[in-house]
């Protein structure tokens, strides 16, 4: 009987510590899951500002494209207004 129960015990615990290897298994995994989630993240908020820098630096570009188009538009019409002016009889 004491055999029995010795054999009970010794399987009980290679089964408990069997069950613990696969939970700590399953936790470690769970864990390198999390640093890897982790280190998208920040590579991605690394991104994020990147991306922003760059925006902000297109529009600014942009603005001033805009403001030199406003500028020679601007200048073509009285390139044109002093062009036609010697054709006008009405500037006399």
């Amino acid at each position: 009987m004491a055999s029995a129960s010795s054999s009970s015990a010794k399987n009980l615990f290679s089964d408990s510590k069997r069950r613990l290897a696969e939970r700590v298994a399953v936790n470690v995994n769970n864990a390198s899951s999390v640093a890897r989630q982790i280190v998208r993240g920040s590579k991605s908020n690394e991104i994020l500002m990147q991306a922003a820098k760059n925006f902000a630096y297109h529009e600014s570009t942009v603005d001033n494209s805009i403001q030199n188009l406003k500028k020679m538009e601007i200048i073509f019409q009285h390139l044109n207004y002093q062009f036609r002016a010697p054709e006008d009889p009405t500037t006399d």
